[in-house]
């Protein structure tokens, strides 16, 4: 994507506004950290410090649940004290969260209680990260808002990628015993990113003396329910089998944690990212309902590959599918209720991301307890994870109902 050039109508501000644009890039960079490292160590934590996998499905609920949490509050709050202020908190306590990390669990006498306190500090910059960084961008004053805000989306992906890749070659080198040096390195990202927020500027997602709907307003419109319907199931149908990703690999298909690492979790980012970013290119020659219906198709399929295939070369080609179906579900459904709901401002932002951290927690949350009450066969709480794109599709169709007849 291009970024924008100066012209007549701004003054010259773009350069400035770049600056923002990539601190907006790397600050999905930094959720992707805070949701995808941790998960790589999931039977790291069971052998080193012998907590059970029903214990490591709350590390996945409370992470997601307690963003939810933030989504929610931010509501209240952002437009308060402002959104720098804001997400220079997001990324302190990011960075805080992977510092706690290596140190709580040392000190605490029951070391799962400081790993689940660390994971509730940077949730917290989690949730802030999720309500912030989409209107900071949109906000941005660029040629392209839709080709931005796609590339926007799938840098949360390059991350993902970027993380599993490095650690996996962290822990290939020096050996997942260290995996405490690399919380650390972790750390610098949204340390430094933080800096740069100091600085950048910031521009109003309203125009000037305009205010955004409130929650009562939102509440009230039908479709808004349709669209938090989708973002739970969106975050749903892709946290459950990306947060399970690297165990999945190698618990169920039986092969090594590097090559769960790089097959499993990598590849479903990969082509999750390229899914968001063959959209943001071609997108506009194909309608987005379609594209997600067919999306939650290849999901349902994905699914019952991963699920029911025997085969561990099939199975991990069912992960790099399940990943490029669900590419499109996140960023898709924002975009289909920004151009319904128009000055839906911080509110709208704020309650989606609270839907999609709702699925994100559920997801993950459903496929590890029915795993748990089947002896851990996480291939059985995948398969159980198939109600959510089911209803994403139902949510869909229910939308273009409403459009048709309205």
């Amino acid at each position: 994507m291009e970024m924008p050039k100066k012209n007549k109508y701004n003054g010259g501000m773009e350069k400035n506004y770049n600056k923002t644009i990539y601190a907006c890039f790397i600050g999905y960079i930094v959720q992707a950290i805070i949701n995808n490292f941790v998960p790589l160590l999931f039977l790291t934590f069971q052998t080193e410090y012998q907590i059970p996998l029903s214990k490591i499905t709350l590390l996945v609920t409370i992470n997601f649940g307690l963003q939810l949490v933030i989504d929610l509050a931010s509501v209240g709050f952002v437009d308060r004290i402002g959104y720098r202020a804001s997400i220079l908190a997001a990324h302190f306590c990011s960075a805080a969260g992977l510092v706690l990390l290596v140190f709580l669990p040392e000190f605490l006498p029951d070391p799962f209680i400081g790993i689940l306190l660390s994971v509730m500090v940077y949730a917290v910059g989690g949730g802030l990260l999720e309500v912030l960084v989409s209107p900071i961008m949109e906000a941005c004053p660029t040629d392209n808002k839709e080709a931005a805000m796609s590339l926007l989306h799938s840098f949360y992906c390059w991350g993902h990628v970027g993380v599993v890749l490095l650690s996996t070659l962290f822990f290939r080198v020096f050996g997942v015993e260290n995996w405490k040096v690399l919380a650390l390195l972790w750390a610098l990202v949204p340390l430094l990113n933080g800096i740069s927020f100091v600085k950048v500027p910031i521009a109003s997602l309203m125009d000037e003396g305009e205010t955004g709907l409130s929650m009562k307003e939102l509440f009230h419109k039908k479709v808004f329910w349709i669209f938090m319907l989708l973002m739970v199931c969106a975050g749903a149908s892709e946290q459950a089998v990306s947060q399970w990703a690297s165990t999945f690999a190698e618990k169920g298909l039986g092969v090594s944690k590097t090559i769960g690492d790089l097959a499993g979790p990598m590849s479903f980012a990969l082509f999750m990212g390229t899914a968001r970013a063959l959209y943001g290119k071609y997108g506009e020659r194909v309608r987005l309902e379609f594209a997600m219906l067919g999306s939650g198709v290849l999901c349902i399929a994905s699914y019952l590959i991963i699920s029911l295939v025997p085969n561990p070369v099939v199975g991990l080609l069912g992960l790099g599918l399940c990943g490029f179906s669900v590419g499109i579900l996140w960023p898709g459904t924002f975009s289909m209720a920004s151009a319904s709901i128009p000055k839906g401002g911080t509110a709208l932002f704020a309650l989606l991301a609270l839907a999609g951290d709702v699925g994100c927690s559920a997801g993950p949350t459903l496929a590890g307890g029915i795993s748990s009450c089947f002896g851990d066969n996480l291939k059985i709480g995948i398969l159980a994870a198939l109600v959510f794109p089911i209803l994403l599709i139902v949510g869909i169709l229910l939308n273009g109902r409403k459009r048709e007849y309205c």
